[in-house]
C-alpha cells in the first residue's frame, strides 16, 4: 500500500504550524531563568502599557454605548428595560473585555513585536545572538510573552469600566432606567467563574498574540517588504486564532458552567 503524498500547501501549513509550536514552548522554557530578561520584560510592559491604553478605553465606550443602546430598545419593547444594565456588563465581562484586549494586543502591541524581530533579523542580530551562544527565543521572545499576557490581563478591567460607562450614560441618561437597576441587573447575573474564565481568556489570547507576532518577524524574508508582510501576517493570524479558542473555551464553559437564570 503505498502512502498518498502531501500537498505542498498542507505540508507547509503544518510546518509553519510546529515551528510557531516549537517557539511558544522554547519561550516558556525560558521562563525560569528570570534575571536574563526581567529588565527587557519591564521594557515591553511600559511601552505595551502606553500603547494600549487609550486605544482601549477608546473602543470599549462606544462599544459598551452601542451595545446598551440597542439591547435598551429591544429591551424597552418587551417592558424590560431593567435588564439592559445586566446584559451588557455581562457581556462585557464574558466576551467582549478579554476580546477587545486581546485585539488591541495583537494591533497595537503585536505589530510593533513583529516589526522589532523583523528588524533585528534583517540586521543579523538574531544570528549573531546564536554565534555568541545567547538564545535568542529566550533573550527576546520570553519577556514579550510574558509582557502581553500581563498587559492582556491588565487591560480587562478597563473595558469593564468603560464599557460600562458608555452603557450606563446611555442606559440612565438618556433612557430613563436608574442607577440602582443598571447595576443591580448585572450583579445578579455575574457570577465568581465568569471573571477567572474572563482573566484566563486574557492572559491566553495575550500570549497567543506574542507568540504569533516574535514567531513572524523571526522568520520574515530578509527585506523591508519582507517585515511589512511579517507585520500583516501576524496580525490577521492572531485575530483568527484569537476568535477560534475564543469560540472553543466559551462552549467548553457554558457546558461545565450553565449561566445563571
Amino acid at each position: 500500500m503505498t502512502a498518498v503524498p502531501m500537498p505542498g500547501p498542507v505540508r507547509g501549513l503544518l510546518s509553519q504550524v510546529g515551528e510557531l509550536f516549537v517557539v511558544a514552548l522554547e519561550g516558556m522554557r525560558g521562563s525560569f531563568d528570570v534575571r536574563a530578561w526581567w529588565w527587557e520584560f519591564a521594557d515591553q510592559c511600559t511601552f505595551l502599557a502606553r500603547v494600549t491604553s487609550i486605544p482601549v478605553i477608546l473602543v470599549a465606550l462606544p462599544l459598551g454605548a452601542t451595545v446598551a443602546l440597542q439591547v435598551g430598545q429591544l429591551a424597552a419593547q418587551l417592558g424590560a428595560q431593567s435588564a439592559t444594565g445586566g446584559a451588557v456588563v455581562v457581556g462585557l465581562v464574558r466576551e467582549v473585555a478579554p476580546i477587545a484586549a486581546a485585539l488591541v494586543i495583537a494591533g497595537a502591541g503585536g505589530s510593533a513585536m513583529a516589526a522589532d524581530m523583523g528588524a533585528r533579523r534583517i540586521r543579523d542580530e538574531l544570528s549573531a545572538m546564536e554565534t555568541m551562544a545567547v538564545n535568542p527565543v529566550h533573550r527576546l521572545v520570553t519577556p514579550r510573552l510574558w509582557a502581553a499576557s500581563l498587559i492582556s490581563t491588565l487591560l480587562v478591567s478597563l473595558v469593564i469600566l468603560a464599557g460600562a460607562a458608555g452603557g450606563f450614560f446611555f442606559n440612565v441618561l438618556l433612557q430613563d432606567v436608574t442607577p440602582g437597576a443598571y447595576f443591580d441587573g448585572a450583579l445578579s447575573l455575574l457570577q465568581i467563574s465568569d471573571l477567572v474564565v474572563t482573566v484566563f481568556k486574557a492572559w491566553l489570547f495575550g500570549l497567543i498574540s506574542a507568540v504569533v507576532a516574535c514567531y513572524m518577524g523571526m522568520n520574515c524574508a530578509a527585506s523591508p517588504v519582507g517585515v511589512g508582510r511579517a507585520v500583516n501576517r501576524s496580525i490577521v493570524v492572531s485575530f483568527m486564532l484569537v476568535f477560534a479558542l475564543n469560540y472553543v473555551i466559551t462552549t467548553v464553559y457554558f457546558v461545565a458552567y450553565p449561566p445563571r437564570t
